[in-house]
């Protein structure tokens, strides 16, 4: 059974950090693609950031460009590095697992950032 299991958001002024966590069991790690996403109530879902887990390849939303660091270990956790937030940051963020960046097969749950300005 695939589990991932969110960790780490919370709130925060503008300006500051916070770095999300996603333990992921239940799957071998270097054969997917694990991303973050993020969804506001009432909007569309938007793709943040992928990596390709065995290759260490990125890539980012536009909008979190030079702010927003994915990174994974070899524990099978993958992380968040989010810097210089800003309110419209703020959003359920998700994790999740795929094939490929872009095409994801299994979810977390969700945890919380709220950026406050």
């Amino acid at each position: 059974q695939v589990q991932l299991v969110e960790s780490g958001g919370g709130s925060v002024q503008a300006g500051g950090s916070l770095r999300l966590s996603c333990a992921a069991s239940g799957l071998t790690y270097s054969n997917y693609a694990m991303g973050w996403f993020r969804q506001v109530s009432g909007k569309e879902r938007e793709r943040v950031a992928c990596i390709y887990t065995s290759s260490g390849r990125t890539y980012y939303a536009d909008s979190v460009k030079g702010r927003f660091t994915i990174s994974r270990d070899n524990a099978n956790t993958l992380y968040l590095q989010m810097n210089s937030l800003k309110p419209e940051d703020t959003a359920m963020y998700y994790c999740a697992a795929g094939p490929i960046c872009g095409v994801s097969k299994y979810w977390g749950q969700g945890t919380q950032v709220t950026v406050s300005s």
